[in-house]
């Protein structure tokens, strides 16, 4: 078991990845930053740090992008849930982007269904950063990309080979002579990925300033089989404000992410505390207790995912 000091992490602290997935070299994408804070995550690149590498039964990550940068459109297994630490977002799904969007302020939060292609773009004015939640220890096991994407990456240098591994012929570096290119998804295997409409995606949000009023007392149920977002993606996610903070300590069955979304949040685990803000994370695991309370007057959120029994897979339907 990890040090509780090591398994806290500051906005300030995070190392990001510009290589960490094919799109790396492509325009308008080239500029984007990844970052593992929780677990392996899904990098394609061995120079993606990761902060804390704990198993824990879902990871945690982050994006980090410039006004106008996108990330390509992908698809994933198990859930991939972002809420918006920083910034203006837009959000698109569809082969090409174009079945639906929406924007995304900060605090919002979205838990994408599975199976979809799905993209994401700063349209803010400054730098932004997005929190991910990636549902099982190895993520899915990976990233599907849309066939343009891969075709796009290799005319810029970048290839992918079937064992999920980059590969950048900038560098001067080959395919090993027993690994072969990611093979591009057929007509047939691309009708598994649904075009789905806006009224089919729209009930995966949850708005923030929605949870600071339904957080007022209790904290607000945000995804989990009775929760705003009905699904069971293998952690559940609460949102806490002043007036439902965890002012006494509480014993962990299951380990806990604690990631502030506004404010200035006083966090202890067993024997440690520290002051935590929007984009810091703490994680305290089974056995462990914890309090979390603001630390001082003013507006304060604060997301809580909290591990469970249930399979990491496809979204949940009931």
């Amino acid at each position: 078991m990890s040090s509780i000091q090591s398994r806290i992490v500051r906005y300030g602290g995070l190392k990001p990845c510009k290589t960490a997935f094919i799109d790396a070299h492509s325009p308008g994408s080239d500029q984007k930053e990844n970052f593992t804070i929780v677990g392996g995550g899904v990098s394609e690149s061995p120079d993606q740090h990761v902060h804390i590498t704990d198993k824990i039964g879902f990871n945690i990550g982050a994006a980090g992008q410039p006004p106008k940068c996108c990330n390509s459109l992908h698809s994933h297994t198990t859930a991939e849930v972002f809420f918006v630490a920083k910034g203006r977002w837009r959000f698109f799904w569809g082969l090409h982007g174009d079945a639906g969007e929406f924007i995304a302020e900060e605090g919002d939060i979205f838990n994408i269904p599975t199976g979809i292609f799905r993209g994401f773009e700063n349209v803010g004015q400054d730098y932004g950063m997005i929190m991910a939640i990636l549902g099982g220890d190895d993520a899915g096991g990976g990233v599907t990309w849309a066939p343009h994407v891969i075709e796009d990456a290799q005319a810029h240098g970048l290839m992918l080979g079937d064992n999920g591994v980059l590969y950048d012929s900038k560098k001067g570096e080959e395919l090993p002579h027993n690994v072969r290119p990611m093979p591009l998804l057929t007509e047939e295997e691309l009708k598994a990925f649904p075009e789905v409409p806006v009224e089919e995606v729209m009930p995966y949000v949850a708005r923030y300033w929605d949870l600071i009023a339904l957080a007022a007392k209790t904290p607000a149920k945000v995804i989990g089989e009775d929760a705003i977002i009905k699904d069971k993606p293998g952690f559940e996610v609460d949102f806490l404000t002043r007036g439902s903070a965890v002012t006494e300590p509480v014993a962990t069955a299951q380990p806990v992410v604690l990631m502030p979304a506004t404010g200035h949040w006083r966090i202890t685990i067993n024997d440690v505390e520290v002051t935590l803000s929007a984009g810091d994370t703490a994680v305290a695991l089974s056995g462990e207790s914890y309090s979390v309370a603001p630390s001082m007057t003013g507006e304060a959120g604060l997301y809580r995912i909290t591990a469970t029994d249930d399979a990491a897979g496809d979204t949940w339907t009931g």
